[in-house]
């Protein structure tokens, strides 16, 4: 018998990862997105979504810090879209279950004052020696003065992403990838520990009645803190650990190459605050300091300094270093 093929009318929805931006990128940085809920779905545990007569509407709520007149400039403008490219405007009726694209700006965003220089890059990935104070990636206050969005401008490269985490106030190596398609190879090297990092600190010489010897293995559990961008160390199993070598010494200061072994966040700046030899110029560790903008005169004195690991693609041994140094002649 032969066999009937039927056609349905039913819509095929386009997976939620596959959908691109149909904004170009602007100066370095690519369009966000937000999903537009169908009113009446749950929002949380114990509210459910509003109703929106227009899209203006929902970014008023969504974005409560953004002034209305500010969103309303920027639809006239054509900078919020949705996932098929038209143009919202302020009387936009609502739309649910799609995306809506839109530019995240900062006003008078201040520029960081440092330059990045780059150490390699081939088809795959791009090696940066990262200055201090200039964040990986946009956050916060800073979207355009982010080294990601200076490498998407200056190579006009969207698929560009970080590999690996390095704080904002660390200087140093940090690698990107270049191709998406093979992103998830150098990734698993991280997740792996298959990747070799040092890094140099700046901090307290150890008391002469300290009972610190080098070299050392260091080893906490270590979860998140309050405030909640800083981490603490508690009882139990740990889940961190640095070998930590002391260089040099001078005066009440010292210089130690550290090597870590797990990656969780302020890691290094924890356990040296935890031997009673915090890192010099820490804004965090040990007290947090009130935030009175960031002094370029005496950065945290932690440097990324070098990176190696076997290429998953090519199988080379790579090894990248920093061209900064830190030293006790300099720091403050």
């Amino acid at each position: 018998m032969k066999k009937t093929h039927h056609t349905s009318n039913t819509r095929v929805k386009t997976p939620k990862n596959s959908i691109k931006s149909p904004l170009p990128m602007r100066h370095g940085v690519s369009a966000s997105r937000v999903w537009l809920p169908k009113p009446g779905d749950s929002k949380n545990t114990t509210e459910q979504y509003g109703e929106w007569q227009t899209i203006l509407e929902f970014l008023i709520e969504r974005f409560p810090f953004i002034p209305a007149d500010i969103l309303e400039e920027r639809m006239l403008r054509g900078d919020i879209v949705n996932q098929d490219g038209t143009v919202f405007r302020p009387d936009s009726q609502y739309q649910a279950e799609t995306f809506l694209f839109y530019y995240r700006e900062i006003p008078n965003e201040a520029e960081i004052p440092f330059k990045e220089k780059i150490l390699y890059k081939d088809e795959n990935i791009i090696v940066v020696d990262k200055p201090h104070f200039l964040p990986v990636s946009p956050s916060g206050r800073y979207v355009r003065e982010s080294l990601l969005a200076r490498l998407k401008h200056h190579y006009q490269l969207e698929d560009i992403s970080p590999i690996h985490r390095l704080d904002r106030e660390t200087a140093g190596v940090i690698l990107y990838s270049c191709n998406k398609d093979i992103r998830g190879d150098y990734q698993t090297l991280f997740q792996k520990k298959q990747v070799e990092k040092t890094y140099e600190a700046i901090a307290q010489k150890p008391d002469s009645n300290s009972d610190l010897s080098f070299p050392l293995n260091y080893k906490s559990r270590m979860t998140n803190g309050d405030p909640f961008f800083v981490m603490r160390e508690e009882e139990g199993e740990a889940n961190s650990e640095t070998n930590i070598e002391l260089i040099e010494t001078q005066c009440n200061l010292a210089r130690y190459r550290l090597s870590p072994v797990t990656g969780k966040q302020h890691q290094l700046r924890v356990h040296l605050m935890s031997l009673g030899i915090p890192i010099l110029n820490d804004p965090f560790y040990p007290v947090v300091l009130p935030d009175k903008g960031d002094d370029y005169s005496s950065p945290l004195q932690l440097l990324a300094k070098s990176i190696s690991f076997i290429d998953p693609i090519s199988q080379e041994k790579r090894f990248f270093e920093s061209e900064q140094n830190l030293t006790l002649l300099s720091s403050k």
